[in-house]
């Protein structure tokens, strides 16, 4: 824990200054609080030894009170000095860590997230970080005041009576022994909360993407019981963690109290005896009451730590994952070229035990116009995960424009390329924003004119705000066919050399699928295309036909010879006549 709270410390280093500002307005606050009982002890004494008038005496209150008013007034500044720059220095930092992880997620490969949730990444975005405000502003500092109070009291403690103070400080090894013990425990809980947490969130997560498909479905009494389940499980592992707490606190409080039965009981006698003043008794059992409560404010801060703890841990979880498609050192930038492309022996799994490509080799030309068919399941969006470098083979190399694509910038070799998937993704922002998404600096009449290539200014100009309708949170107020126009246009927009269509054309209408088959062929020869798709009329003018099975090439050539070959191409094609028929 140590390590991992020096880590944290490290990370925070130019935040130093605060603390160090912090740490002194603590030690004042300390300082301070040690003056109340040194005054009750001299108020003690001068009353039991005073036989004047009380007139006399009022100089000597007037001055005690003078005193007590600056110290409290010093110890208030302190406290406000110390509690306000912590929480400046946690403000800053936690911020700035959430983005250092954000910036992690961005850097990792899409391995990583394979079994991730969302939910739960941003659980450790969110909740982990807001865990370490914790640590800086309340637990850190919390812990050197009440280092910096139990000290000075000690030593006040042993100026009044040295066998005494011995005698006092009898349950100290017990106490840190209990929170040791409990540290050990509770530990392990608060890991197990922080996860549960995650878990609850990744969950509400997907229930509220996938809300229309649980209406839909008619599933709002299973998923209501599936997450009733995660909230039990949630409520146990926080009642188990505050089971401990209960237990562990009121214990402390009791051994913590024994301190003062003790000098009740042999104070008192020492002072009958005379040989203890009574005003060394009253300010030894103030001076008690300030040692003990720091001693007992540990047992709060030990779960402060135990829970930014939990959450560091899985916070550096993400900061220390390391992607599997890195830059090399001495990578260069790949300058825009002709848009080529191939793949050489290129072989490929996710798991090893099932492989998706073997042995895979074909070259594209610049210009030129490839589509990758086959089933489903045979490595054809695979193959544009690894021409983006999404992944890296695990033989063989994949070229661009000559250039094994390893040895190039992640930034260059993606400018090479515009993408449009099956699965379409729109930012929450208006449809000009969209299309423009990838080009910093598009005018509204570039933007205009991609729309029309894509075939979508027709539906875009009918809506009542044009290019300025916002589209909701994922395209959600947009058709799907509608929203692959907007990013088929947002690819046209970008204007790379290569440009993939992957399953582009999979939720329009058979009218829309035409112009969007026009538009693809009024761009034919100024780009390189690449495109997969099942509805076999969209690839059929492609200049080449590459057909995958069991994720090796079976077939390749124009849709003509294809079909003279009466192989699986044209068993795929037969199979797509038959139900376009039937529909």
């Amino acid at each position: 824990m140590a390590k991992m709270i020096l880590r944290l410390l490290k990370m925070a280093k130019q935040y130093w200054g605060l603390l160090a500002v912090s740490t002194t307005a603590l030690i004042l606050a300390s300082l301070a609080g040690l003056v109340t009982p040194e005054i009750v002890r001299a108020l003690t004494r001068t009353l039991t030894s005073f036989t004047g008038t009380a007139d006399q005496i009022l100089p000597a209150l007037i001055k005690m009170m003078l005193i007590l008013v600056a110290a409290y007034l010093v110890r208030a500044l302190a406290r406000f000095t110390a509690m306000y720059v912590s929480h400046v220095a946690a403000w800053k930092f936690v911020p700035k860590l959430t983005f250092q992880i954000y910036d992690k997620l961005q850097s990792l490969s899409m391995r990583y997230y394979q079994d991730k949730q969302t939910g739960q990444l941003m659980s450790r975005m969110v909740n982990d970080t807001r865990l370490i405000e914790l640590l800086i502003a309340h637990a850190l500092p919390d812990l050197l005041g009440s280092l910096l109070l139990v000290i000075g009291v000690s030593v006040m403690l042993f100026r009044i009576n040295w066998v005494l103070a011995l005698i006092t400080l009898i349950p100290v090894p017990f106490i840190i022994y209990a929170s040791t013990f409990y540290s050990k425990k509770v530990a392990p809980l608060f890991r197990i909360n922080q996860q549960v947490l995650g878990e609850l969130n990744g969950a509400l997560q997907d229930n509220l993407s996938g809300m229309k498909e649980i209406q839909a479905f008619s599933q709002e009494a299973k998923e209501h019981l599936r997450m009733d389940r995660y909230r039990k499980r949630y409520e146990e592992v926080n009642i188990r963690a505050n089971f401990v707490n209960g237990i562990f606190h009121p214990g402390i409080e009791f051994l913590t109290s024994m301190g003062t039965v003790v000098i009740i009981g042999i104070g008192g006698y020492l002072a009958a005896k005379g040989t203890l003043a009574v005003a060394d008794v009253v300010g030894y059992l103030m001076y008690l009451a300030l040692f003990y409560t720091p001693v007992t404010q540990l047992a709060r801060l030990t779960e402060d730590v135990q829970n930014s703890f939990a959450g560091a841990v899985r916070i550096f979880e993400v900061l220390d994952a390391e992607p599997d498609v890195r830059e090399k050192k001495d990578a260069v930038e790949l300058p825009v070229g002709h848009g080529a492309f191939s793949f050489e022996h290129v072989s490929f799994h996710y798991l090893p035990e099932e492989p998706v490509l073997k042995d895979v080799s074909f070259s594209v030309r610049p210009g030129e116009m490839v589509a990758l068919v086959g089933p489903t399941g045979v490595g054809k969006t695979t193959t544009v995960s690894l021409l983006e470098r999404f992944y890296d083979p695990v033989e063989g190399v994949v070229r661009v424009d000559g250039t094994d694509i390893r040895d190039v910038t992640l930034r260059s070799l993606r400018a090479q390329m515009s993408l449009v998937l099956q699965d379409v993704f729109l930012f929450n922002g208006t449809i000009a924003e969209n299309i423009a998404y990838g080009v910093s600096e598009a005018s509204r009449e570039e933007i205009e004119e991609a729309a029309k290539i894509a075939s979508a200014d027709a539906f875009i100009s009918a809506m009542p705000d044009g290019y300025d309708t916002v589209v909701g949170e994922r395209g959600a107020r947009l058709s799907g066919g509608q929203k692959q126009r907007i990013a088929i246009a947002r690819a046209v927009l970008r204007n790379s050399p290569i440009l993939i269509l992957d399953e582009a054309t999979s939720a329009v209408d058979t009218e829309t699928e035409a112009q969007i088959q026009d538009a693809i062929e009024r761009l034919a020869g100024s780009r390189t295309m690449l495109v997969i798709a099942h509805r076999l009329s969209t690839v059929m003018r492609a200049d080449r036909i590459i057909v995958l099975e069991d994720g090796r090439i079976a077939e390749q050539g124009t849709h003509r010879e294809l079909m003279e070959q009466n192989g699986l191409y044209r068993h795929l094609w037969d199979i797509s006549l038959r139900l376009n028929e039937g529909s």
